[in-house]
């Protein structure tokens, strides 16, 4: 199980949080996502067939891509 956090800076409140939420929990192979508005990050649990590569793509489809690490 890989367990990632990242910074996502269009999140403006628990409404974009959920949206994120939704949206990866979609995803075979995401166990749990969390996120804090306040800090803009989300908290990820996930392993195979899930990949980052995924996580990235599906956040950017959604117009919430990660910040540049």
């Amino acid at each position: 199980m890989t367990s990632k956090t990242f910074e996502v800076p269009n999140i403006h409140c628990m409404g974009c949080v959920q949206a994120i939420k939704n949206e990866l929990r979609e995803l075979d192979g995401v166990a749990s996502v969390a996120g804090d508005a306040s800090k803009q990050t989300i908290e990820i649990d996930f392993e195979a067939p899930a990949t980052w590569e995924a996580i990235v793509a599906a956040l950017t489809e959604i117009e919430y891509p990660p910040a540049a690490s």
